[in-house]
C-alpha cells in the first residue's frame, strides 16, 4: 500500500504536517511500517477542501485533519489491508 500526504500550500496551512506525524505514529503502533510506503506529494488536485487530501493507493481522500483521522485510518488503511 502506498499512502501519499500532500505538502503543498493549502493543505500545509491545514496541517498536513500534524497528519504526517499521526500517520506515522499509526502506522508504528500497528507496526505497519514495512507494509505501507509513506511519501509526501505536492498536490492532489483537493486544494478547495477544508482539510488535508492523502491518496491510499488510488483513492484520494479529501479533508483529513488530526480530528477526523483515526476514522480515516481504520477505513483506509486498516480496512484496505485487511487487518
Amino acid at each position: 500500500m502506498t499512502i501519499a500526504i500532500c505538502v503543498g500550500s493549502s493543505c500545509h496551512l491545514k496541517g498536513s504536517y500534524d497528519v504526517i506525524a499521526k500517520m506515522k505514529a499509526a502506522l508504528a503502533e500497528h507496526k505497519l511500517e514495512d507494509k505501507v510506503d509513506l511519501c509526501a506529494a505536492f498536490c492532489l488536485g483537493k486544494c478547495s477542501t477544508t482539510g488535508v487530501s492523502i491518496r491510499v493507493d488510488d483513492q484520494i481522500i479529501s479533508g483529513v485533519n488530526v480530528d477526523n483521522f483515526d476514522d480515516i485510518f481504520k477505513q483506509y488503511v486498516l480496512g484496505g489491508l485487511g487487518t
